[in-house]
């Protein structure tokens, strides 16, 4: 990959599509979008434990693609939100050692806190208590590994200044 990487990451409801959607238009970057929403629109369910591997290993193929082509690229979420569904849905660890990986590449890591109003989406949403469930999961794991991240929360307005801060300013 030559691309600078931004990834969007956090729990179901927190932001993350329309932020990474906004970002790229600001950054005139490349933007990879959540391969999980496409799969599921497809096949009209969420994955089963046996299809998750896919959807990670997609998910980190589009990235690296876009990464060849453009300067700066937006990720609206990696392979680690698909390890970490695997193993909250599945209780299967199999796909972490790879998502981190793959998630230690990556030059920023935006985090979506999960205080925006939760909003159904179809099969997709499980509800604000699995949200904020999987939100510990997630700072958890990133803690846990030494992954740091950017705290992106408030309002759609705070979100965008302070992503729009740290793409810019790194580090």
């Amino acid at each position: 990959m030559n691309g600078r990487l931004v990834t969007l990451l956090g729990a179901e409801c927190t932001g993350k599509s329309t932020l990474a959607e906004e970002l790229a238009r600001q950054f005139n970057a490349g933007l990879v979008t959540e391969y999980l929403r496409e799969w599921c629109d497809t096949h009209g369910r969420t994955p089963q434990r046996q299809e998750q591997a896919h959807i990670a290993t997609e998910q980190a193929a589009r990235i690296g693609a876009a990464a060849r082509t453009h300067a700066l690229v937006i990720c609206d979420t990696t392979p680690l939100i698909t390890a970490l569904c695997s193993q909250h849905y599945f209780n299967d660890d199999a796909l972490l050692a790879g998502a981190l990986a793959f998630q230690r590449r990556c030059s920023l890591t935006l985090l979506c806190a999960p205080d925006l109003p939760w909003q159904a989406d179809g099969i997709q949403r499980d509800g604000p208590e699995v949200r904020a469930r999987f939100d510990a999961r997630l700072r958890a794991a990133l803690a846990g590994h030494g992954l740091p991240w950017v705290d992106i929360q408030g309002d759609e307005a705070a979100r965008l200044a302070r992503a729009l801060q740290a793409v810019r300013c790194p580090g």
